[in-house]
């Protein structure tokens, strides 16, 4: 094949917006959004990555990202990114999700490798989630990988898939993958009304990433490329701990996990707001947290247990038993997992017995 020939046929694939074909590599064209049009069939439309898609390798103005505390999700990897528009930046907020601008999109892919002791191997992509800001608000887009790894295909009505592999401490693990519907990610990205995004916010973003021109902190480095204006010195600027640090103090880390795993929900803006069990990181109330507090209706869900959290006695509190259970009337949180993350259930009960016993206890 002559090179004119074969430079006019990539030319007329790229055309038609196709990654890959022929061993044409057209994928490391400019970023394709426009937040006016109806989403891609494909994710690989998109251009966010460059060269093999399966490698998540970012194309120009997709950064990558990672948060101090994230979202348990039956053990799944995320590789997370943002799409900021030419010229567009965002705005420091202390204690609020970044307000990213019209045209700006996140995306998160969640993975799986194949033996959790090597992260880096034999990945397995499940899903790709965008969350897309359009002229009228923000908006949720699923899509789910094929089974070659090669592209991920648009997708409202969500899907479960079978998924195993070798865990951290080398047993075999496997789960019933639980591919989210349209609107049930609008459920837990509901605040005040509206769609939001839940993880970028300062206090989960302040932390050290590793770029490929060496590590820096992740504000200084949105400021440095100029994609957020307004950081406040780094070493006063909110932090929110990483649960998982065993050296942290064991009630920031169980703070930390309440907010990224419930407080999308039980915050007084969110679907749960009427509960009044709120668990958002900024909350001071002990009452709201959930400490000698009944719930609002009683049944299945509470176990037979009278208050939230009673201090001091993990036994006899509602947060950890419906932690602990995969009963879909018992279990909380309600959606993303179909397994219980026992190491978020054996914090959260940690912490409880650490707190100072109270007159609600029962008897």
């Amino acid at each position: 094949m002559t090179k004119f020939i074969r430079f006019a046929i990539c030319f007329l694939f790229a055309a038609g917006m196709t990654a890959y074909i022929v061993g044409c590599n057209v994928a490391d064209s400019k970023v394709m959004l426009d937040v006016a049009a109806k989403p891609f069939e494909l994710l690989s439309q998109y251009h966010f990555f460059k060269g093999t898609m399966h490698d998540l390798k970012p194309n120009d103005r997709i950064t990558p990202y990672d948060l101090n505390s994230p979202l348990f999700s039956d053990y799944a990897h995320k590789a997370r990114f943002v799409y900021m528009p030419d010229g567009k930046v965002t705005e420091y907020q202390e204690d609020k999700v970044l307000q990213l601008p019209v045209g700006a999109c996140l995306i998160k892919n969640f993975y799986y490798p194949a033996d959790f002791r090597k992260p880096d191997e034999n990945k397995r992509i499940m899903e790709t989630r965008l969350l897309v800001h359009r002229p009228d608000g923000w908006e949720g887009v699923e899509y789910i990988w094929n089974d070659e790894q090669t592209d991920a295909h648009l997708e409202v009505a969500g899907d479960i898939k079978k998924v195993s592999w070798i865990h951290n401490d080398g047993s075999k693990k496997e789960a019933d993958y639980i591919i989210p519907s349209k609107n049930q990610c609008k459920s837990c990205h509901w605040l005040n009304g509206a769609i939001t995004p839940i993880g970028p916010k300062v206090r989960n973003l302040n932390k050290d990433f590793t770029y490929g021109d060496g590590k820096n902190n992740q504000l200084a480095q949105w400021t440095k490329i100029g994609i957020l204006k307004g950081t406040s010195d780094i070493k006063t600027a909110a932090y929110e701990v990483n649960y998982n640090d065993e050296h942290a103090d064991l009630n920031d880390r169980a703070r930390a996990y309440l907010d990224a795993n419930c407080a999308h929900c039980h915050n007084p803006g969110g679907p749960a707001y009427t509960s009044g069990l709120y668990l958002n990181y900024d909350m001071k109330d002990m009452e709201h947290i959930g400490v000698c507090k009944t719930p609002v209706s009683a049944g299945r869900g509470t176990g037979n247990f009278l208050v939230d959290i009673v201090p001091g006695d993990p036994a006899h509190s509602i947060m950890p038993f419906r932690m602990a259970s995969t009963d879909a009337g018992i279990k909380m949180p309600e959606l993303g997992r179909s397994m219980v993350h026992q190491e978020g259930v054996d914090l959260i009960t940690k912490w409880i017995a650490s707190l100072p016993g109270g007159p609600c206890k029962p008897n």
